[in-house]
């Protein structure tokens, strides 16, 4: 499997994006204490460590491949999440 047959099967996944949604939607509750860079990055972090380390997979690449692939694809799922709740934001007023 190739690097970006990898992240494209990682940005698909049902799971990683529901845990992202709640990564942001959590965040945006807790933003007054917490902040958001730090939040946000160690999410991500979390998401892409837990999901290959939990799940028994048959892929043949490493888990320091599938854990480096899953930063570029959380990091990436972020980015349209959050683009998406401040479309969701600015149109609700």
């Amino acid at each position: 499997m190739s690097l970006s047959q990898l992240i494209w099967s990682q940005m698909t996944d049902p799971f990683r994006i529901v845990l992202l949604i709640g990564l942001v939607y959590t965040m945006l509750r807790t933003r007054p204490v917490t902040g958001t860079l730090v939040p946000l990055a160690s999410g991500v972090a979390f998401v892409a460590i837990i999901i290959p380390v939990t799940l028994a997979t048959t892929l043949p690449v490493p888990l320091w491949h599938q854990i480096g692939a899953g930063l570029v694809s959380n990091t990436a799922l972020l980015g349209i999440i959050l683009g998406a709740f401040a479309a969701y934001a600015r149109l609700r007023g």
